[in-house]
Formats: structure tokens, sequence, C-alpha cells
């Protein structure tokens, strides 16, 4: 099976996709974003734009994302935003017409709710300490700039199964997924320190500077 957790950019998809991943033995987390990447630093400076764009990611990770399903006994997790009906065919669509048992979900929340997520994700709480308040804005710059666009699109019937998150931790989040998903996570026993500090280490290992 895999597990496709599509949002807006600081939507939570990454935290989720960990949690399930830390409570689920034997799943695996395959980030399509690490190829998108690595491609995107192939090209010389003036030629990056939005990886999705190139056909060799979008195949990539079809091709990748079968091995991984076909040859790996457990869950695949693939956290990734995707807003472009074609190219949601080109993967969703395609591992599902390969046979693969393909749940997606896309985390929602309010506008202020992603910003307040945009604002504290890895190092946010430190920047606003050191620089002020939307200094882990200004750090997110192309995710605030992307946040309507996905949030709108993201809503979309084609799109579901939506979860609104807003007022949900991301264990509960993971549970939600796992209950509509049909898998069994292990309890969570973890307490309120221990997760933030966990997921402030998950934020600050996906920080991207490029």
């Amino acid at each position: 099976m895999l597990l496709w957790i599509n949002g807006p950019f600081g939507g939570g998809k990454t935290q989720t996709a960990h949690e399930i991943r830390r409570r689920l033995p034997g799943s695996v987390i395959c980030d399509p974003e690490h190829a998108g990447f690595g491609l995107r630093r192939m090209l010389p400076a003036e030629l990056r734009g939005d990886f999705q764009d190139l056909t060799s990611w979008r195949e990539g990770v079809v091709e990748v994302l079968d091995l991984a399903l076909t040859k790996h006994d457990g869950v695949v997790i693939a956290p990734m935003t995707v807003t472009n009906s074609d190219y949601f065919a080109e993967t969703v669509g395609r591992l599902r017409e390969l046979g693969h048992d393909v749940r997606h979900f896309t985390l929602l929340a309010e506008r202020e709710t992603v910003l307040k997520r945009l604002r504290e994700r890895g190092f946010g709480h430190l920047a606003q300490f050191v620089a002020g308040k939307n200094s882990g804005l200004r750090r997110e710059s192309w995710a605030v700039q992307q946040l309507d666009h996905c949030l709108e699109r993201l809503s979309e019937p084609e799109f579901a199964e939506h979860l609104w998150t807003d007022h949900s931790t991301v264990p509960k989040t993971a549970d939600r997924i796992a209950v509509l998903a049909g898998l069994k996570l292990r309890p969570n026993n973890e307490g309120a320190l221990r997760t933030r500090l966990r997921q402030a280490g998950v934020g600050i290992r996906h920080i991207r500077f490029d």
C-alpha cells in the first residue's frame, strides 16, 4: 500500500508521514521531493524552476515508487504536494493503473493556520526570537506565495480524501489516516515535550536552502 500525503507547503505532510512511520512497523518513507531537488541542482541556476514540470521527475517518481511497492514488504509513505491535475494523473493515477493500492490524503487547514506552521517549522522559533515574528515567513517566502493557489486547488474533489487539521495534532492526524486506510498504528505513548523535540528535529532535517 502507498499512502500519498498531499497538502499545501507547511501543511504538515512531512511531520504526519514521520509520525506514521514511527508507529507503523515495516513502513518506509519515500519522499519524491528528494528526486526533485536532485534534478533541480543539476541545472544552471537560471534554468531552475518547479521540478514537477520535468517529465523526468514525474516518470522517475513512478518508477521508484513502483519498485518500492513491488519489492518492499510494508507500507510506503510519500509526502508530496501536487496541485496540477495532469501531474497528479501522471503520478498517483499512473501508480494506480499499475495495480498498486494507493490511498491519497490531502491535509488542509485555514490560511492563518498554515502561516503559523510556516513561521514555526525548522528553526522558526529561534528565528522569531532573534529577528522578529515574521522572519520565519521571510525564509518560507516561496511557500507563502504558493499558499492560496494550493488551498484553492487542493480543496477540489479530485484531491480527496480531505482531512482538515486546524484543530488536530500530528499524532491524531496520523491516527485518522490509519483508520481510513485500514491500518493499525502502535499507541502513541510519547510525552508532549518529547513529541515537540522530535518534530523539531524532523523540521530541521527538512530545511531547504535552495
